[in-house]
Parts: C-alpha cells; structure tokens; sequence
C-alpha cells in the first residue's frame, strides 16, 4: 500500500515560527506543536485554538488558496465548524507558497468509533444539505472529483487489478461499475462539495459532530461525490440511514445510485493507495464489502 509522498520542502517549527511573525508578532509567540502531516499538509497546532496549514507539496498550493477564497463564506451558513482559515500566509523566508492560519478543532475522527451514533448521522445530514448548495460559475473545480462517473473508469479498473482480490469479487465489482456508470449523469447547477469527505475527515466529541476538516479537494460538481460517504461510516447500520438524515426527497434515486458508483470508486482507491495505520484501507474495505452486500 502507498504512503504519502516525500515532501518538496522541509518545514521546521523555526521557519512556522518565521512566518507566522511576518503576518502577526502574537500568533508568533504562541505555543507552537507539530501535529502530523497527510498528503498535501504539514499542521501544526498554535496555541489552544488555532491550526497552521502548510502545503508540503507544490501539487497542494493551488488548493489552499481554494480554501482561503471560498471557506469563509462557506462557513457563514453550515452549523458544523469547519477550518476556515483566520490569516492568509504569504510566501516568504524561502517557503514558497500561500499558507493559513485555521481554527483548531477539537474532537476525534469517527473512523476511530465502532459504529456512527444517530446523532452524528442527523448532523452530518445536516451539513451536507447546507453545503450542497449551488456553486458560482467560478467556483473550483477538480478532475478526480464532482465530475462523471465514466471519467474515472480508466483508474477505478486499474487499481481494482492491482488489488488482486478474488476472481469472483472482481468481476462482481466490475460488473457493478459497469452499471453505475450507465446511470443519468448529474444535469443540475454543479452543487459545492468537501470533495474527500471520509470518516478521517469527520470529527466527533463528546458523542456529538464537532466538525469536518481537510476541505483540500473543496470542489464543484455531482453532490453525489460526497454521498459516498454513506458507505464508509463505521458501524453496521445500511447506507440509508444517511440518506434518510439529509432527507430523502433531497436526493433523486439516480444522485443515490451514483453515490453508490462513487463509494465503489473510492472504496477502491483507498484500497489501493491507503494503509493499516492511517485506516484509509479499514474505510475502503468496508466501503467495497457494502456494495457487495447490497448486490441483488
């Protein structure tokens, strides 16, 4: 399994420190912690309540700038606390793209929780109906995410062999991509969405939604996208559930048929680039083992 690329620069707690001066002498002073690093980000935790977000890779730099545009207002109208960032950093002291200071938010990600309490499922559907709204002409867009189910064809097969499961279980999968991609594709306003929500990237304190991090892929597109994530939620309750909490006259059979397309494409991803440790693979297997129990 994949592990996250090497990062094109080195960022120390010296040069965070740097920066952040450059931008406000206070936030400098604060207590400085290097929490982790995915992908994309370097994050360290400022202070008590606040996050800096580092692009580690030149591919990750045009993204942050996304979330600095369109985050703030994004966060104007959903109840559930997102990282909209505080302060837009500048390039400067050799670090050479846009960074962000963000809110910290507390809470642990439900991948880590043995089933998805109804709770969090009601606020996550909630959420999900403030942010699927639509999206201005010149809203970001992303060629992984949002778009066509077919688009992704080529690299859904491809990792799909590279897992070497069964014959069986690989020609069922098959079989069912084959038909997700022959539902109606998304002829509405293309809507906003996270674009990697998963149960990583949801947060829940104290039993309840504490909020939704990562909006890297923050994108434009079929809603159907972030649906998938119904089939990712730990627990052994059915993808339903979810689409019940955001309401069901919300979402047409096609959006859900392809949702289940999307949940079986990512399924497959997370397989495929994801590992033990971070639980992205637990997510994609759980994610394929649904859509194969729901095979009629």
């Amino acid at each position: 399994m994949a592990r996250p690329p090497d990062a094109d620069i080195e960022i120390s707690i010296t040069l965070v420190r740097q920066l952040l001066a450059d931008e406000d002498k206070q936030l400098s002073a604060l207590p400085l912690t290097h929490v982790g690093f995915g992908w994309d980000n370097e994050v360290f935790r400022l202070g008590d309540e606040l996050a800096v977000r580092l692009p580690r890779r030149s591919l990750a730099a045009p993204l942050v700038i996304n979330e600095q545009r369109w985050l703030p207002g994004i966060a104007e109208r959903v109840s559930i606390p997102i990282p909209a960032p505080i302060v837009s950093g500048r390039p400067s002291h050799g670090y050479p793209w846009h960074w962000s200071v963000v809110p910290w938010i507390p809470g642990e990600p439900i991948a880590q929780r043995p089933a998805t309490s109804q709770q969090t499922m009601e606020e996550l559907g909630r959420f999900l109906r403030e942010l699927h709204q639509p999206a201005p002409a010149d809203a970001p867009t992303n060629e992984f995410r949002g778009i066509p189910l077919h688009h992704r064809t080529k690299s859904t097969l491809r990792n799909l062999t590279e897992l070497s499961l069964s014959a069986d279980v690989d020609a069922r999968l098959r079989t069912l991509w084959a038909t997700a991609c022959n539902i109606a594709p998304w002829a509405e306003q293309p809507q906003w969405l996270h674009g990697d929500l998963h149960p990583l990237n949801v947060l829940e304190l104290d039993g309840q939604l504490s909020g939704i991090i990562d909006f890297g892929d923050i994108t434009s597109g079929d809603p159907a996208t972030d649906l998938a994530i119904a089939w990712t939620l730990p627990g052994d309750h059915d993808p339903t559930v979810l689409r019940d909490a955001i309401g069901t006259e919300l979402i047409d059979d096609d959006t859900w048929a392809r949702a289940a397309g999307w949940a079986l494409s990512l399924g497959v991803t997370y397989c495929h680039f994801g590992d033990t440790d971070s639980g992205l693979q637990a997510i994609g297997e759980r994610a394929l083992q649904r859509i194969l129990n729901a095979e009629p």
